[in-house]
């Protein structure tokens, strides 16, 4: 079982999020009020909170929740063992995963502020199955497929 440590949003891709307290997952869209909200298949980025720490442990500059990007920072679960196709419960809501790691944008601000992400490697993607409300201190749970 993990925790829900941070919800971010930004009105405009390619951008740090912002944080907030609560949020509402929809329904095959995303987070109300998110740039990456739509018909597709990266709807939700997830980063682990661990892996956050260690990264803001190497590096000498100020890091807030969202700098990478990422919609949910979540602590207690083991990324490296999620598969595409699990789910992800966070209070009523379920999201479905759909990816792992990406490419680069190139222009990224994320890039010029830290010097470099680690979403391209560490980031999972997904999209919402169920929607819900959400809030900062969710328990979270990982469902496997296998």
């Amino acid at each position: 079982m993990g925790t829900l440590i941070s919800i971010n949003i930004s009105p405009k891709r390619q951008t740090v999020k912002k944080e907030v307290t609560e949020a509402n997952l929809i329904e095959n869209f995303g987070i109300e009020n998110d740039a990456h909200g739509g018909n597709w298949h990266r709807q939700v980025s997830l980063l682990s909170y661990e892996s956050f720490l260690q990264f803001k442990d190497t590096i000498k500059i100020p890091m807030e929740h969202g700098i990478f990007g990422e919609n949910l920072l979540i602590s207690g679960i083991d990324f490296s063992k999620i598969k595409i196709g699990d789910r992800i419960i966070i209070s009523n809501a379920e999201l479905e995963v759909t990816q792992i790691g990406k490419d680069c944008h190139k222009g990224c601000e994320i890039k010029d502020i830290v010097g470099r992400c680690i979403m391209p490697e560490e980031g999972v993607f997904s999209k919402v199955i169920q929607g819900g409300a959400i809030k900062k201190g969710d328990a979270v749970c990982l469902k496997s497929i296998l």
